[in-house]
């Protein structure tokens, strides 16, 4: 069963991701990041590869040809047709469809009140069809 886990009171999702994409890839952990807003997805490809001078985080989009051998996955839609199953940020607003296919699931969640109460939704979701979770509050 997938083991969800929400990160809350975000101020800067796109830096936040970047340092737990950072942490995954450290790991030796495969990691694919769900957002359904382009802009957004355009500015997280960009931090990747910029938040930091020490660090290098390689990544493709889920179409890329290159992505069945990439740690890091951008998937500017919720499909299935992601090539590793193994962690999922997802930065969207929504319950991506196919998260249980994923052995964890990362929720990102600003502090934005529209954000917010959608992240609530989908906790109240989560633990109603029993997953486990586990939540940490950004200070």
């Amino acid at each position: 069963m997938t083991s969800i886990d929400f990160h809350t009171n975000i101020s800067d999702k796109i830096n936040y991701t970047c340092r737990l994409v950072r942490k995954v890839v450290a790991a030796h952990n495969r990691v694919a990041i769900l957002s359904d807003d382009e802009t957004e997805l355009h500015a997280l490809d960009a931090a990747l590869w910029t938040f930091s001078e020490i660090d290098f985080l390689p990544h493709v989009r889920s179409d890329h040809p290159l992505a069945p051998q990439t740690l890091v996955i951008l998937l500017p839609h919720d499909s299935a047709d992601c090539p590793h199953h193994q962690i999922l940020i997802n930065l969207s607003r929504t319950t991506p469809v196919h998260f249980a296919s994923f052995e964890r699931l990362l929720e990102i969640i600003s502090t934005d009140e529209t954000d917010a109460t959608c992240g609530r939704e989908r906790f109240r979701q989560y633990r109603q069809r029993g997953y486990p979770l586990a939540h940490f509050v950004a200070k």
